[in-house]
């Protein structure tokens, strides 16, 4: 969306004014605030070269230098900082203004942005999106997987699907279901368990694949608070990592069971841990739910998820 602000004038060093716009203005706080223009191309995904090529224009508009290029990263000059300065404090209300207006956006064409993490992408979501893909042409779907929740006031997704305890408040949406987590070792492995075991022997006697000791999420701590570091023999940082290693016949972990359903070399040696039970949420902003292309992306893709987690777990 170009949206200028005509208090937001320059005067170059020739003595011409320069409308700044908000893009001009995004490129800027991106650079200033990832502090090299890699990560700033990351943040408004565009590649390196056109995150390159905008900000090289908006110094040549203005005629000044904003960033001084140095081998450590992009180090904002003062008009630099003053400029990011201003971005940081408009960008709330821009983006509040967009999502109002997409809000009331009928049509079922553009695109919807959507966050979700690695081993829901990989396991869960693939055919719910081909399915919408072919019931929607006119939508365009861009799917980023991060562990990290993106931020949907920010406009950095239009839609979240994660598995979660808790979600904020201001989002709005509904659970798919919840994923049950269970220990699971390659079939037939050599002295590996081969049937239902219960929780209590796996831990003390079986081998571990488990998560990185500084691990943040509930997993990670449910794994260090239970497995003994005796019995771990690798660490890894996702649930992606644990399935390859499983398939090696390492040693036992904790998935969730839609993954494992898609995984014919591992069986289930336990039954599912209570304490990690999760459910599956689909989310938007509140400003976002009325926008059509969101809607239908949120019904249709929401059901089919729901109905593959009912049939995986």
């Amino acid at each position: 969306m170009q949206m200028q602000f005509a208090f937001l004038q320059a005067r170059t060093q020739t003595g011409a004014m320069a409308t700044i716009d908000w893009d001009d203005l995004r490129i800027a706080l991106a650079v200033a605030d990832a502090g090299s223009l890699a990560g700033a191309a990351r943040e408004l995904n565009v590649n390196h070269t056109t995150a390159l090529r905008r900000l090289d224009a908006l110094e040549a508009r203005l005629n000044t230098r904003l960033f001084e290029r140095q081998r450590g990263g992009y180090v904002p000059t003062e008009a630099g900082e003053m400029l990011a300065q201003e971005a940081r404090a408009i960008a709330p209300r821009v983006d509040d203004i967009e999502r109002r207006i997409l809000g009331r956006d009928l049509r079922l064409t553009g695109q919807v942005r959507v966050t979700t993490a690695f081993v829901t992408m990989a396991y869960l979501l693939p055919q719910a999106l081909a399915e919408f893909a072919l019931a929607q042409p006119g939508i365009e779907v861009e799917v980023a997987e991060n562990s990290v929740l993106l931020d949907l006031s920010r406009r950095q997704a239009d839609v979240a699907i994660r598995l979660s305890q808790q979600v904020p408040e201001h989002w709005v949406g509904r659970t798919l279901g919840t994923a049950q987590y269970r220990v699971y070792a390659r079939r037939g492995g050599p002295g590996l368990p081969r049937r239902v075991t219960p929780l209590a022997t796996l831990l003390a006697e079986a081998p571990w694949i488990a998560f990185e000791r500084e691990g943040a999420n509930r997993y990670s701590r449910w794994m260090q608070q239970h497995i003994p570091a005796q019995q771990v023999r690798l660490r890894v940082d996702i649930f992606n990592s644990i399935v390859a290693m499983l398939r090696t016949g390492l040693g036992v972990g904790v998935l969730p069971s839609f993954v494992a359903a898609s995984e014919p070399d591992l069986v289930a040696v336990s039954a599912p841990i209570e304490a990690l039970a999760t459910p599956l949420w689909i989310l938007t902003h509140a400003d976002l739910r009325r926008t059509a292309r969101v809607q239908v992306f949120m019904q249709v893709v929401g059901d089919l998820l729901a109905k593959a987690l009912t049939e995986r777990s």
